[in-house]
């Protein structure tokens, strides 16, 4: 009797063991898929059309695109110390309905000197352009200024990493589709400027975008100025012998 009861004891014991093994092999995927993951890239802040007081005129249905793409821009023309980016905002969305008769501004992003953004069309439809592209599925993203006279200010660049990386999250847009708007219109601009179009030709921006992807803040810095290029960043007054334009 004695040896079936301890017979019994040993199977029972066997049976636990088994299932305790069972159990720690089924919950470690658990606890793996459970790691922290990087966090989400945040929407920066932005200046809404209601604040710089839009008024937009309506865009066509056929014009409706999905987003692919990061078109990126400058003003191309040299901004004046003092100048308000609301009212810039403003007039450019007047001055396309009378002179272009576009609907709205020609982008859905401006970024001011001080690193504002500024929402401006909606990225339901197809930017405008004075070159000829395909312009369905590129989000075009201005940063005042003019880029062949001047430098782009270090709150823009900064601004315009969070802004791309921002879209390259929420529309799936690839690195690879980040672009300056020559890349688009072969042989019929120099926009975005010479000085911040390097920046997209030695890879610099998609690194700074990437690493903000990841999780890791970039160290964002303008390099020094280019041989023969602009010395004068936007906001600062231009050398005389600079045209104001």
């Amino acid at each position: 009797m004695k040896r079936l009861i301890m017979a019994a004891m040993l199977l029972l014991w066997a049976a636990s063991a088994t299932r305790t093994d069972a159990a720690a092999t089924t919950t470690a995927p658990t606890a793996a898929a459970a790691l922290p993951v990087k966090a989400k890239v945040e929407k920066p802040s932005m200046v809404t059309p209601a604040e710089w007081n839009s008024e937009p005129q309506p865009i066509p249905d056929n014009r409706r695109h999905t987003p692919k793409f990061i078109t990126i821009h400058h003003a191309g023309v040299n901004w004046r110390p003092g100048t308000d980016p609301a009212k810039f905002v403003k007039n450019m969305q007047g001055w396309g309905q009378r002179e272009k008769k576009w609907p709205d501004l020609a982008y859905h992003f401006m970024i001011a000197p001080d690193g504002r953004i500024f929402e401006a069309r909606s990225m339901e439809y197809e930017p405008e352009s004075n070159t000829a592209y395909d312009k369905q599925g590129h989000v075009g993203v201005e940063m005042m200024g003019n880029f062949e006279t001047q430098r782009p200010t270090p709150q823009q660049l900064e601004s315009l990493v969070k802004l791309s990386a921002w879209l390259c999250q929420e529309k799936n847009i690839a690195l690879s589709d980040i672009g300056g708007h020559k890349d688009r219109a072969k042989k019929q601009t120099s926009c975005p400027g010479k000085d911040f179009y390097r920046y997209l030709e030695d890879g610099t921006f998609v690194g700074w975008v990437k690493q903000a992807l990841e999780g890791k803040p970039p160290k964002v810095e303008p390099g020094p100025p280019l041989p023969g290029g602009p010395t004068t960043v936007v906001g600062e007054p231009l050398p005389a012998t600079q045209p104001t334009n």
